[in-house]
């Protein structure tokens, strides 16, 4: 569904500058973004992909990720998170400011300078939209929550992706391309035991599953008992 959806804003991105060649009336490109998912759904990988492609298609000069949380954006004492937000905005000229965890910049209420972060954010969306673009990204339910206390947020973001877990099939073949890249080859033993211990994960109904990092961390603990 993500692949399909990547096409999806690649086509339409490509049709609205042919349009616009054409002098035609044309969409505007405001591809500011919400990725919600649990971990290791692949959030930050599509975002590097999306930054690839829109260099290769002159929407971004540069096409770089740059990744943040809570703690980079914002400050100690009044005056600081704007500071910081501005140099990591600054960074991210060109690019693409992607925020991980971003629910958490709403956690503190009013007074709690998380609150001068989104500010700082949005201010910068709307004076440098065609130099950046910001990516949200965060458990699902969390990121709905907060694009509810800030109900002009949910406006300025229109590309809103749902990162769905994956099944059994689709970690085991994840599992076997990551083996491959690090040159090493399961058993036939050991290509059941992996298959029940992800299937023991996703049996247990944790909303806040771990998905390819469940993977990756099985199997570099493999490595390290074989080694």
């Amino acid at each position: 569904e993500i692949k399909v959806l990547v096409r999806e804003i690649r086509a339409f991105v490509e049709i609205q500058q042919r349009r616009k060649a054409e002098m035609l009336v044309a969409e505007p490109l405001v591809l500011h973004m919400v990725f919600r998912g649990n971990p290791g759904t692949g959030k930050t990988t599509v975002a590097r992909i999306f930054g690839r492609v829109f260099r290769e298609m002159s929407v971004l000069p540069k096409g770089h990720l740059i990744e943040c949380e809570r703690a980079d954006l914002v400050g100690e004492y009044i005056g600081h998170t704007a500071q910081k937000t501005r140099e990591l905005i600054k960074k991210a000229m060109g690019g693409i400011l992607f925020i991980d965890e971003a629910y958490s910049l709403a956690r503190g209420g009013e007074k709690d300078f998380g609150k001068e972060a989104i500010d700082s954010l949005v201010k910068a969306m709307e004076d440098h939209k065609d130099e950046l673009i910001l990516i949200l990204a965060g458990y699902r339910r969390e990121m709905e929550f907060f694009l509810h206390t800030n109900p002009g947020l949910r406006s300025r973001f229109p590309i809103q992706i749902d990162f769905p877990d994956y099944n059994l099939l689709e970690l085991q073949r994840i599992a076997a391309l990551m083996l491959k890249q690090r040159q090493y080859r399961l058993t036939a033993d050991a290509k059941n035991k992996l298959g029940d211990i992800l299937q023991a994960a996703l049996d247990d109904t944790d909303p806040h599953f771990g998905n390819a990092r469940l993977v990756r961390n099985v199997i570099e603990r493999a490595i390290r008992k074989q080694a």
